[in-house]
């Protein structure tokens, strides 16, 4: 056989060796430990988008290798990154169950030139750390400046603020304050929760003492919304005609809803996603989630995150027909659309941030069940 023939049949045979190569997803998250809720809902909604929609893209198979970094251990995120490029060669990192954990494989990120896809940490800005790093969960300004707004707009006219006493519970109470008070409300109190073991009693009374329309209340977990939601019923602030305000999972239907229940009628949150969405991309994932996840808790939206990041990521791969490099990878997530089971969602190119739908939910009974049911659309919200 000539040189010429036989160089190129070994190229051949080179380039269908990577080919048949798995294309690897690295997962850094809290799988363990006291934020689990958000690093277990991940591999939910991962194995649903793979279950459903099959685990090759692009004649590539997927693969993907998780790693535990309790959610706070920023060493171990390092750690872990660093060991799934380099040993595991992976293609895309994702996960990041807060921010100081995105925070910290960002310049990883950068020098390797992976793409970094978070899917919880809701922290404002963290996408600039790295070029590389894009998000598919929400920021906290898209949740609370629309929520104050629209507090504002609903007869809601004094609000008393209390949040945990750290920077992203400081960072909530400021934009709700703003947007509230910009539509004419006045926030007639305020109070810094500490963020481990908080008794909430005291607040509470110093709330129902001042007598507000509404509370307005944030914490990191779905622990602080039980314990704060039972003092406030137990206290009697709802009976007083207090209205709750909350942000994100205070009030999740696992566990916060069945440990509560009807204590926690009439509460009011804002969010990305609500399980009681009508629309068909929504109905399918439901149904698939629970053919695949039949033992878990009800899919939250960390679940969703999880599943539209896979999407994401199958559709980046077929694009660019199976050879990724992180600065393709980029250019095609950078700017992508898609319709989630929360609403239409999309990238914003200049920010790699995601826009999206946000959601006013209010605990209602629906056929004897206690659910979040909508009562509200804030459409294409700007990550910002």
């Amino acid at each position: 056989m000539k040189r010429s023939v036989l160089t190129a049949v070994l190229f051949a045979a080179l380039a269908t060796a990577q080919a048949q190569e798995p294309i690897r997803i690295g997962v850094i998250a809290a799988l363990t430990g006291p934020f689990a809720n958000t690093g277990k809902p991940f591999e939910d909604g991962i194995k649903t988008y793979m279950q459903q929609y099959g685990d090759q893209v692009a004649g590539r198979k997927i693969e993907i290798i998780y790693r535990d970094d309790g959610g706070t251990n920023v060493d171990q995120s390092k750690r872990a990154a660093q060991e799934l490029i380099t040993r595991e060669h992976v293609s895309f990192l994702i996960g990041f169950s807060l921010t100081p954990s995105a925070m910290a494989v960002a310049p990883i990120a950068t020098q390797a030139k992976m793409p970094m896809i978070v899917m919880n940490a809701v922290t404002n800005g963290i996408t600039a750390k790295s070029p590389y790093m894009l998000r598919t969960s929400m920021t906290m300004h898209q949740m609370t400046g629309p929520f104050g707004a629209w507090t504002a707009k609903n007869k809601i006219g004094k609000v008393y603020t209390l949040v945990s006493d750290y920077s992203t519970g400081l960072d909530a109470e400021a934009r709700f304050t703003k947007e509230f008070n910009a539509g004419g409300g006045k926030v007639v109190g305020s109070a810094r929760a500490p963020l481990a073991n908080p008794d909430y009693s005291p607040f509470i009374q110093r709330i129902k003492d001042e007598k507000p329309d509404a509370l307005f209340f944030f914490a990191p977990g779905v622990e602080d919304g039980i314990g704060l939601l039972k003092a406030f019923s137990d206290k009697g602030l709802d009976k007083a005609g207090i209205k709750f305000l909350g942000v994100g999972d205070m009030t999740s239907e696992t566990p916060t809803l069945e440990a509560l229940g009807d204590r926690a009628l009439g509460a009011v949150t804002v969010l990305n996603y609500a399980p009681t969405l009508d629309n068909d991309v929504n109905k399918a994932f439901l149904k698939a989630y629970a053919q695949t996840n039949p033992n878990r808790p009800p899919a939250t939206f960390v679940t969703v995150a999880a599943y539209d990041t896979m999407g994401m990521i199958y559709e980046t791969i077929r694009k660019l027909g199976g050879t990724i490099t992180g600065d393709k990878a980029m250019q095609v997530l950078a700017g992508m659309k898609r319709d989630s089971p929360r609403g239409p969602i999309s990238i914003d190119p200049a920010t790699r941030d995601i826009v999206q739908n946000m959601y006013i939910r209010e605990v209602k009974k629906v056929n004897g069940k206690l659910v979040n049911e909508p009562i509200a659309v804030l459409r294409d919200v700007s990550p910002n």
